[in-house]
């Protein structure tokens, strides 16, 4: 039986998580119908597009991300002390890039003189909106239900689009937090749909490698049109590497970015259908850092679902018990 959200999100434990949304039809999500050869590779971009746009909305940043033929993975981290510094407007404006939202808020937000009693009512619609923006199901409920509406109306077609909710697993370490990001990375390399990271389409790692998602383009993209009544927002960029642990707050992940790169293509070149088997005689330091093997590395990072799955699952029945 799936366990409520609340139950599976607790910022006292991680802020990381790995998040999965799959398809529920025979057809790919967006990639080539084998049974009508009908393409649907366009709504990869769709996703993609729609994911940043989101972040950039929401207090939740960016790890990695991988849009496939018939789901998408990403790896978060909830944020919701971004919300705080927010002011009433700068709420407003971000919900109702997604949202119409009540008469009395568009009321509010064309300048129209209200009485105090609306006005309260104007403050207490805005508190629910920045809790709303810090949680991480409103994400995945504007992320997933446009995409189904759209994907509907170009099907001609009604009824479920995505296979129930999506899942979230939480990252409690900062190696489960690394494994994870590759095993995202990796997905198509995996999958044989890429031969490298940087060939790998709609991925954060081709992000992180070529800086090929265009803001510009997004907004004016039909992804936009779509989804989205006006985006007011600077683009926030995916999370930055921000090398070893200081004595400073640090609101990125606690790695350097060459370090990563260096061990994703030492991971992908492991991986790689015309290499299967063959294991590098260089290892990047990361791993010693970790005290990890080169096959302990290679499991982790192309079993992550598997092998981190009981582990979750312990934890979460750990916490429920203390409760």
């Amino acid at each position: 039986m799936p366990r409520p959200r609340e139950q599976q999100i607790s910022l006292s434990d991680t802020p990381y998580y790995h998040v999965v949304s799959r398809c529920v039809r025979r057809t790919f999500l967006c990639g080539v119908d084998d049974q009508t050869g009908q393409s649907y590779e366009h709504r990869r971009q769709w996703i993609e597009q729609r994911i940043r746009l989101l972040s950039s909305i929401f207090t939740i940043d960016l790890c990695a991300y991988a849009v496939m033929s018939n789901h998408y993975h990403l790896v978060v981290k909830l944020y919701p002390q971004q919300a705080e510094s927010w002011s009433d407007d700068d709420v407003l404006n971000r919900w109702t890039s997604l949202f119409k939202g009540p008469l009395l808020v568009q009321r509010y937000q064309s300048g129209e003189d209200l009485h105090e009693a609306e006005l309260r009512s104007v403050k207490q619609t805005i508190g629910v909106y920045r809790q709303r923006l810090t949680d991480l199901s409103w994400f995945m409920k504007c992320l997933n239900e446009s995409i189904a509406r759209e994907a509907n109306r170009e099907d001609d077609c009604t009824g479920h689009f995505w296979e129930s909710r999506f899942k979230s697993q939480a990252l409690l370490s900062e190696q489960a937090l690394l494994s994870c990001m590759a095993y995202v990375d990796l997905n198509p390399v995996r999958a044989d749909m890429a031969k490298t990271p940087e060939t790998s389409d709609h991925t954060s790692i081709q992000e992180r490698i070529a800086s090929r998602f265009n803001l510009a383009e997004a907004v004016q993209s039909q992804t936009a049109q779509l989804f989205l009544k006006q985006f007011p927002l600077p683009l926030k960029p995916l999370l930055n590497f921000e090398g070893a642990a200081r004595n400073e707050p640090q609101l990125g992940i606690l790695f350097s970015l060459s370090d990563y790169l260096e061990l994703v293509d030492y991971t992908g070149r492991i991986i790689n259908p015309d290499k299967r088997g063959h294991i590098a005689e260089h290892q990047p330091p990361i791993l010693k850092r970790f005290e990890l093997t080169a096959e302990d590395w290679l499991a982790e990072a192309t079993e992550f679902e598997d092998r981190y799955h009981d582990n979750h699952r312990a934890h979460l029945d750990r916490r429920r018990s203390a409760a």
